[in-house]
Order: C-alpha cells, then structure tokens, then sequence
C-alpha cells in the first residue's frame, strides 16, 4: 500500500471509528508501526487529525480563525443556539462563552427575555445591546484574539465574583475519549473557570465539533450537564456518548 493509500485509509478509519491505534492499523494492512506513526504525524501536521499517545483522532475544523468560523456550519449553529436559549432561565443569571456558536445563541434569546447575561466576549455583549430586557455584564483582561474573548488572571479574577444558574460553553471538540477540547491552553483555563461558577453547564456542539478534538482538555465529559447538538440521533459519536452517560439535547436537524 502506498504511502497516499495509507492516508486516505486513515482518514475513512477516523471518520467511522473516531479514532485510530497505529499498532492495531500496522497489523492490520501489514506494514510497520512505524510507517503509520510517520503518516499520522504529517497528517496532524497538514491538519488532518488530531495526535494522541499511541494514535490519533478527528482534528477539529473549529479551531480556524474567527472570520472563517463565521462562515462554518451556520445552519447546524443556528439550531444548536436555537434550543441553547431556552436553557437561559427567566429572571436567571446566565454566563454566555465567546464565538460564532454563543453569537448566534444572543440572536436567538427571546425578546421577551429578562435576564442577566455575563460574557467575556465583546462581539456577544455587543450583540445584546439591542436587547431591551437583558442586562449585560462584560469581564475585562487581555484581548485573546483568536476566538475575540479575554482572558488571563484579570478575566478570570472578575469570574471569580460571579455566581450563575448556567453556563453556556463553547468548544471546538466533543469526542468520547479526549473529552471536551479546543485549541489554545490558556482559553482552555478561562472556560474551565467559567464552568466553575455556574451550578450547570452545557456545551454547545455544532456538527463540525461532534467526534473532533483538540489538543487541550477543557473538561471531562463527566462535568456537564449535557451537550446540545444536532447532529442525527444515529450519528455514531453520539452513540458513544451516550454509552458514557452523557446526557444530549438534540435539536431538530
């Protein structure tokens, strides 16, 4: 098998499977571990995957650029804010993540809508200050640009002064064994802090994060009250997930 026949066999087996094991794959088409370690390597390196220890998982489209991110997977996003507005209580306090999944979530929340929203992304405060009933509370510190959020030890000293019913969490990979991921280490403490301060979290999960990771762990999946999502019911990632326990609210696709 040539070297491209391997990578195309890879990338069908991370589709279907979710994952793969380098000694499982170099057994099974005959080739050495090695072979399949060098391939997975510039697989991740081109994008393709995501490494982990002894193989690799489905990278995540989501940690491109904010502009590009726009433009990804509206339609899933817009369903997926849709029933995410709903969990927001009324009269509640609600902390809202950053990116192109939370935005479309301040579009969707009813005008009728009393309630307290804190975020530390200043598009999704910006985009609430049309909305008559909804106070905004913003948390200052370093402008992380990437995904247009703050962060660092003044957002996360601000964080530590608010108690919330809910926490809306954005990600950029749901995957049954790497948990809840996204790209940058320090964006992954600011939401872990954010979940910390709210009595129930759930992640929103467009298509294009459902079976994808990272390379930093936010949060075990153990630690949410559940993923909105949706992606179809006999979606094969999903069926892990709820093998894990994992509670999932499906919006109509």
């Amino acid at each position: 098998m040539l070297a491209a026949e391997r990578r195309d066999f890879l990338l069908t087996r991370l589709r279907s499977a979710g994952k793969v094991v380098a000694k499982d794959i170099a057994a099974e088409i005959g080739v050495a571990e090695d072979n399949i370690r060098r391939d997975l390597r510039e697989m991740a390196a081109a994008g393709l995957c995501q490494r982990v220890y002894g193989g690799a998982l489905p990278a995540a489209p989501a940690e491109a650029d904010y502009a590009t991110r726009t433009t990804v997977a509206a339609d899933s996003k817009g369903r997926v804010a849709a029933l995410a507005a709903t969990l927001i209580p009324p009269g509640g306090t609600a902390i809202l993540d950053g990116g192109t999944t939370a935005l479309a979530v301040a579009a969707a929340l009813p005008a009728d809508l009393a309630a307290t929203i804190v975020t530390h992304s200043p598009t999704v405060a910006a985009a609430l200050v049309s909305h008559p009933t909804v106070d905004v509370y913003v948390l200052g510190g370093r402008l992380f640009r990437h995904s247009v959020v703050t962060c660092g030890a003044a957002t996360a000293e601000a964080a530590a002064r608010i108690t919330a019913d809910v926490f809306l969490l954005g990600v950029t990979g749901v995957h049954h064994r790497a948990g809840l991921t996204t790209g940058d280490p320090d964006e992954a403490a600011m939401k872990r802090t954010l979940a910390g301060r709210a009595a129930e979290t759930y992640v929103l999960a467009s298509a294009e994060k459902i079976g994808a990771a990272s390379p930093f762990e936010v949060l075990p999946l153990s630690r949410v009250a559940g993923i909105v999502t949706d992606v179809p019911a006999d979606h094969a990632e999903l069926g892990r997930l709820r093998g894990l326990g994992v509670q999932l609210l499906e919006a109509a696709p």
